[in-house]
């Protein structure tokens, strides 16, 4: 950051719990993953008729032909001790080669596929939450949700002989009308460290994106008879839409070569496209501004701009004494005086963070200074967006006036309430528009309790997940 390099980091692949976040210092610009409109599925069909569409990049192509289907369960390998509940989820080891080869194996959970295809079986029909990601496997493959497994598992116990195809995925006929929305996997906030400071920053897609791959490595995670070779493949993962926001930054640099890592990081902030929050519960946490949207960027009318003295001055009032500081800066210069620990609301960021204590009365006021790098004759009308009607934002001045590029102008944002329990976020925006720019920050309120750690909600349910499913594919996520 001091030598004008902006660092984008991706926010993590351990969504959609709260407080998950990683990659927060106040420096950094965290990227949240969003989806496209592209969808890699695969079709499988029964000997009934019925097709059942998962996610899977499939290239495998059975050319129709359908093979004897088999519950994993019946497959157990007794030799090895295998249970049928095991044997049921596809563990690996737990499959009797004598039972399933030449067979479309169909699992209660997920696996890679591997243990079937080196068991001798011809593809596998897998079960797992609700997901948005597609993998690539070794052999055809599909992942499907409980609910059309229970109807598959249904048809294998109460047909003869049954069995069942998995057709080529087509992505240039599978469209996702809900895209762009944030992906399950995508880390959320609230900041698990510093609560004043809104994470993560913005998002940019990061599911089935084409990228670059090593040809002497399968296009799967399988290394048992995976042959393929390929230049490219389908990755998912923060780290798929962190190298979006580095490209947009380096063409941001490219057309403001003195701007600032932070005015180049609030351009891409202010000006990212809202996403809907219809479609994410926890709003905020989940994508930040929104999109990223490298266009609008380039012209963003106003920045808010930072330096080090504004990072050194945060960090003292994080708690660092002097001594710390300096193992952060590098500089033995580096001293935080006279100032005191405190919240950091007068940090200049392109967001608005509010931690409350459960039961603690609405009272904030955040200071923020823009910078001009519109029309040297211009001026901005903020508005404010509350989050909810008992909730009062007021901004003092109400107008900015600016009469050359580069000149500086100072607000005051107000939130005032009444006290609030039990409340995850609420979200509006401060806006500031001088009828060509569009320049949004986004305010976040949300309540604590002290001592407690963040859980989720729906652990419960979800206890069956770790055991070989949503660990397994937080760790594929690159």
């Amino acid at each position: 950051m001091k030598n004008g390099i902006l660092t984008s980091s991706s926010a993590g692949n351990t969504g959609p719990y709260p407080a998950t976040v990683s990659n927060y210092a106040p420096w950094i610009l965290t990227v949240a993953a969003s989806t496209i409109d592209r969808r890699f599925t695969a079709k499988a069909v029964l000997g009934n008729g019925q097709v059942y569409s998962g996610f899977s990049i499939n290239n495998f192509d059975l050319n129709g032909k359908s093979y004897p289907l088999i519950w994993g369960g019946d497959a157990a390998n007794i030799s090895k001790g295998a249970s049928s509940e095991f044997a049921g989820d596809c563990v690996l080891n737990t499959l009797s080669s004598d039972k399933i080869k030449g067979k479309i194996v169909y699992c209660d959970s997920f696996s890679d596929g591997s243990d079937i295809r080196r068991a001798g079986g011809v593809g596998t029909i897998m079960v797992d939450f609700p997901t948005d990601v597609a993998f690539n496997y070794p052999l055809p493959s599909t992942q499907i949700t409980i609910e059309d497994g229970q109807k598959i598992l249904n048809y294998i116990r109460s047909t003869e002989n049954p069995i069942a195809t998995i057709l080529v995925s087509d992505p240039e006929h599978d469209k996702d009308v809900m895209a762009p929305s944030i992906a399950s996997f995508s880390s959320r906030g609230p900041n698990p460290l510093t609560p004043d400071i809104l994470k993560p920053d913005l998002t940019a897609p990061g599911v089935d994106i084409l990228a670059a791959w090593s040809p002497v490595a399968p296009p799967s995670e399988s290394f048992y008879k995976d042959t393929r070779s390929v230049k490219y493949n389908i990755i998912s993962g923060t780290s798929m839409s962190c190298p979006h926001v580095s490209g947009a930054a380096a063409y941001l640099k490219a057309a403001h070569p003195s701007w600032s890592a932070a005015a180049i990081k609030s351009a891409l902030m202010t000006t990212a496209t809202v996403l809907d929050s219809r479609k994410h519960a926890d709003l905020e946490f989940a994508y930040g501004s929104g999109q990223i949207n490298p266009l609008k960027a380039v012209n963003p009318g106003l920045i808010f701009d930072a330096s080090e003295a504004d990072y050194i001055n945060f960090l003292c009032k994080q708690g660092y004494d002097s001594t710390t500081l300096r193992i952060i800066t590098g500089d033995k210069n580096s001293s935080c005086g006279s100032t005191k620990p405190g919240k950091a609301w007068d940090l200049n960021y392109p967001s608005f963070s509010l931690q409350l204590e459960d039961g603690q009365e609405i009272k904030a006021e955040f200071t923020r200074t823009v910078t001009n790098v519109g029309s040297p004759n211009s001026t901005y009308i903020i508005a404010s967006f509350s989050p909810l009607s008992t909730i009062t934002v007021s901004v003092s001045p109400s107008t900015l006036s600016f009469s050359s590029v580069g000149e500086k102008k100072s607000f005051t944002v107000k939130v005032t309430g009444p006290k609030i329990s039990q409340q995850p976020i609420i979200s509006g925006s401060i806006v500031l528009s001088d009828g060509v720019h569009k320049v949004r920050a986004p305010l976040a309120v949300y309540t604590f309790l002290p001592g407690s750690v963040y859980i989720s909600s729906s652990a419960s349910q979800n206890k069956k997940r770790f055991k070989g499913s949503s660990s397994y594919h937080r760790n594929r996520m690159l």
